[in-house]
C-alpha cells in the first residue's frame, strides 16, 4: 500500500527541517514531497495544492506567527502536524500560534524544530490502517530502545 505525507514549510529557510523529516520518511518507507508555500505569500497556490494533494497526512514546518499548519488544516479533514520553529521569541510566537487553534480546526504540534517527531507522529498515523507500517516502526522503535 503507498503512503504519502506532504510536507509543506512557509520559507526556504525551514527546508533543513523537511529534509529532516523527509529522511524519517524514507527511512519507513513513506513516500514525502516537500513544498515551499507560504500561507502569507502565496494563499491561494497553498490552498490549491492542499485540495489537490493526495497525501494522507500534512507536516507543516513555519516559525513566526506560524499560521501554515492551521491554514492547511481550514482547507482538509486530513490529519495536519504542526512544528514550529524557534525564529523570535525563543519559539514561543510559532508555539502559541500552533496549539492555540480555534475549535473546528484541530492541528496536532511536536517539539520546537522537531520535524523528526511529526514524521515519526505521521507514520503512527498511517500505521493505524497499514500493517506493514507499523511493523516498520515495531522495528525502528525496537532499534531506539537497544
Amino acid at each position: 500500500m503507498r503512503r504519502k505525507v506532504a510536507i509543506i514549510v512557509g520559507s526556504n529557510s525551514d527546508s533543513e527541517k523537511a529534509e529532516e523529516a523527509m529522511k524519517v520518511l524514507q527511512d519507513l518507507g513513506i513516500e514525502g514531497e516537500c513544498r515551499v508555500l507560504s500561507a502569507h505569500r502565496n494563499p491561494e497556490a497553498l490552498r490549491e495544492f492542499v485540495k489537490k494533494s493526495d497525501a494522507e497526512v500534512f507536516i507543516a514546518i513555519a516559525g513566526l506567527s506560524a499560521a501554515l499548519p492551521g491554514f492547511i488544516a481550514s482547507y482538509t479533514l486530513k490529519p495536519v502536524i504542526g512544528v514550529p520553529r524557534e525564529v523570535k521569541l525563543g519559539g514561543l510566537d510559532a508555539i502559541l500560534s500552533i496549539v492555540q487553534m480555534p475549535f473546528g480546526v484541530p492541528v496536532a504540534c511536536v517539539g520546537l524544530d522537531n520535524a523528526r517527531n511529526a514524521a515519526l507522529l505521521a507514520a503512527r498515523i498511517l500505521a493505524i490502517s497499514d500493517e506493514d507500517l507499523r511493523e516498520r516502526l515495531l522495528r525502528f522503535q525496537k532499534a531506539q530502545s537497544q
